[in-house]
């Protein structure tokens, strides 16, 4: 009982209509409302392991009003959606299918205006299943950081860290290609202190962590000879 318990407080569909209402044109997020009809389209995006249930929540609010949506979620975890594309990828280990479904939304956020609301739904497994790597670093030279940062022992705040600072949505980034649309983001955290910049290497917001605390950790694990050149160099031109 204690079991079924605790599944029930944290599925993610409950979490989103537990936050989220409509109340004929108001969307009203947690305490802010938004009047829907100052907008001309509403647009769904995001990445992570629960992004079916959070997407089939807010199609169940949103319905129609929703003119296209598209969420990067792990192999497998999908569900059936009528107006939003669930495109499948790899976790923990990033691939060509996240990269494409990355570099869509960004392609799709960049067609958007002041009129236009956008919604992005961040959860667990975000920051594999959203990779776009700065220009110079290829997908598998990010694979490889990745799987040398699993390896080590590093912490996901470590982690996210170095993502962030080789990506071109993580750390605000999908923020700023969303930028002047008003941009909503429902963040189901897996990070011990809710931490926002390090859930899913915080796509939506800035970036508390420097070049040089990536060195430190680099540093504290013995990786900097063993990363990538091309990484090596982003970040020792970043340091500089």
């Amino acid at each position: 009982d204690i079991f079924a318990h605790a599944l029930e407080a944290v599925d993610p569909v409950e979490a989103v209509k537990r936050n989220v209402s409509l109340s004929a044109d108001t969307l009203k997020v947690k305490d802010k409302g938004y009047d829907l009809k100052g907008f001309k389209d509403i647009y769904l995006v995001g990445a992570g392991k629960a992004g079916g249930p959070m997407a089939y929540a807010l199609e169940d609010i949103l319905g129609p009003r929703i003119s296209e949506g598209l969420i990067n979620v792990k192999y497998e975890h999908v569900r059936e959606l009528k107006r939003i594309r669930l495109n499948e990828a790899g976790h923990p280990l990033p691939d060509r299918a996240g990269m494409e479904g990355a570099e869509e939304m960004v392609k799709l956020l960049r067609h958007t205006g002041e009129n236009d609301l956008i919604i992005c739904l961040i959860s667990g497994g975000g920051s594999a299943l959203l990779p776009l790597p700065v220009t110079g670093i290829t997908l598998e030279e990010k694979g490889e950081v990745t799987e040398l940062l699993l390896g080590c022992g590093a912490s996901i705040n470590e982690m996210n860290a170095l993502r962030k600072h080789i990506s071109l949505i993580k750390g605000g980034g999908l923020a700023r290609a969303a930028a002047p649309s008003t941009l909503i983001a429902l963040i189901l955290s897996d990070v011990i202190g809710d931490l926002v910049d390090t859930i899913a290497s915080g796509p939506t917001v800035a970036d508390e962590t420097t070049f040089k605390d990536v060195e430190t950790i680099l540093n504290a694990y013995d990786l900097m000879a063993r990363i990538p050149q091309s990484v090596r160099k982003h970040l020792e031109s970043g340091l500089s």
